[in-house]
């Protein structure tokens, strides 16, 4: 059985878009299966990879299998929808290189690279695409709270239920906006789902994101961001999407 881990981790406001630029990743190695160095499996995860870091920038999302069974190996890789190419694929590389360094004999590995939510990697030796996965999970919590935490934390879920509606029907999964919260103050919301997942299906995982795991994690605080192995959101009180 494979195992899963929710990373919740929290960021100062004061230096949270300082802290956004330096980049740090989260990983999980969530299969309970091993391969041995130099072995089939390994090339066939070092194909994949190589594979995603060249096809994922040409459209912001990449989906491959490489080998036969029993060493085939299943994998993705997403890149933010405002991304170009060029930092698309060098995100892609550094998600192999994490997972490499990190997971280095695990048949079941992700990588998000960083608190932006610039790109995920994810590879299996179970095929998984099309299927919702919420189990793998990271979670960068401001931990400042809302001058109105019940009414904020309304406002916000409501704008990410709009985008989730909005995102889950585009072909690139994604959507993004913003909502007067109260006074002058503005919330800037972003969702995105892996374009394995149908419309019905990235409406679920967001969904799930919003009404599970907010709750738990982020009421009243003024930014979160919740990555999972098929969807992302984002919400804060400052432009998300870099200018």
């Amino acid at each position: 059985m494979s195992c899963s881990r929710i990373f919740v981790l929290f960021v100062y406001h004061l230096t949270l878009a300082f802290l956004l630029q330096k980049a740090f990743g989260a990983f999980n190695c969530f299969s309970s299966e091993n391969f041995a160095a130099n072995s089939p499996y390994e090339s066939n995860v070092n194909g994949l990879i190589s594979t995603l870091s060249t096809q994922t920038p040409q459209t912001g999302f990449g989906q491959a299998s490489v080998g036969q069974s029993p060493n085939q190996v299943y994998g993705l890789a997403l890149c933010a929808a405002y991304m170009s190419s060029s930092s698309c694929q060098t995100c892609v590389e550094q998600a192999g290189n994490e997972i490499r360094n990190n997971c280095p004999n695990n048949k079941g590995a992700i990588a998000w690279t960083n608190q932006n939510g610039d790109c995920l990697l994810k590879y299996s030796n179970v095929e998984f695409f099309g299927q919702v996965d919420n189990q793998n999970k990271v979670i960068y919590l401001n931990p400042n709270t809302a001058g109105n935490p019940e009414a904020f934390s309304r406002q916000t879920n409501g704008l990410l239920l709009q985008l989730s509606d909005q995102g889950s029907v585009r072909a690139n999964r994604s959507a993004a906006g913003e909502l007067q919260v109260y006074g002058l103050q503005k919330a800037y919301g972003l969702t995105q789902c892996t374009r394995d997942l149908s419309s019905s299906a990235c409406k679920q995982c967001l969904e799930a994101l919003i009404g599970e795991t907010l709750p738990t994690c982020c009421n009243g605080k003024e930014g979160a961001r919740v990555f999972s192995g098929s969807c992302t959101l984002q919400y804060e009180t400052f432009p998300i999407i870099p200018a």
